[in-house]
């Protein structure tokens, strides 16, 4: 098995979701949304997940005992989050997922078949794309005319043709670890939020001769996140669905 580890994004604080504590563990179906995204990447030692905690962090490391953890003291986008996790894994040389601790819908074989892809085609950073039938503000994928990877354009910063583009980024990768951190390190807040974005990243590595790949899944509602009440109700949904279905 080559050498895996995981960055969860979890520090935001859901203010759309009303209410106090971490995002993250808001309930669904009885349990916190990091709880789900946990157990997708249950096939990695718990030691090897590092959770970028921030906002309610208190009641995150208390609630998952035996995980990393690393903090965000401010609350400054996904790619400084991101960071926040380097000194965890200063001695890394493997492949590093980055995911969303707010995103209990993603499968455990959607996250290792990211990995083998990454790891098998020889990518620096691989990204999971997919579609959905819901309007969702992602990112899109932009594609060079060879079909390659081209760029990410976050949905608010997206020209009109842009928008028309139905391949989304889901928010989840695979990178290099010697890759990734200095990819972040050189992020800019040059953009319609004033933050450091993580799906820059993938730009800056193919800018300094790094190969970007795209997994393309037809992820389904496993692309959907919790950011409202009606985001909450409808992965609850789903998620009870799952449980019936086993």
């Amino acid at each position: 098995m080559y050498d895996i580890s995981a960055i969860v994004l979890a520090g935001g604080r859901g203010r759309r979701l009303g209410g106090g504590g971490a995002k993250v563990m808001r309930q669904a179906n009885g349990r916190p949304l990091l709880r789900y995204v946990l157990d997708a990447l249950g096939f990695l030692p718990r030691e090897n997940i590092i959770i970028v905690a921030g906002f309610g962090r208190e009641g995150v490391t208390a609630a998952f005992p035996g995980y990393a953890f690393a903090v965000q003291e401010e609350q400054l986008g996904t790619g400084h989050a991101a960071l926040c996790a380097a000194p965890a894994l200063r001695d890394s040389r493997g492949t590093v997922i980055v995911c969303c601790g707010d995103m209990p819908l993603v499968r455990r074989e959607s996250y290792a078949e990211l990995a083998r892809r990454h790891v098998s085609g020889g990518f620096d950073c691989t990204i999971l794309s997919g579609e959905s039938d819901i309007p969702l503000p992602f990112g899109r994928v932009v594609r060079s005319p060879d079909g390659g990877f081209l760029k990410i354009a976050e949905e608010r910063d997206c020209s009109p043709g842009e928008r028309l583009i139905t391949e989304l980024n889901s928010g989840v990768y695979a990178f290099s670890a010697e890759r990734l951190f200095p990819a972040l390190r050189a992020l800019s807040r040059g953009n319609a939020q004033g933050e450091y974005y993580l799906t820059d990243a993938p730009g800056l590595i193919k800018a300094g001769g790094g190969r970007v790949g795209i997994y393309r899944k037809d992820l389904r509602e496993e692309i959907l996140g919790v950011n409202t009440p009606d985001d909450l109700a409808r992965v609850e949904r789903i998620l009870k669905e799952r449980e019936g279905g086993r």
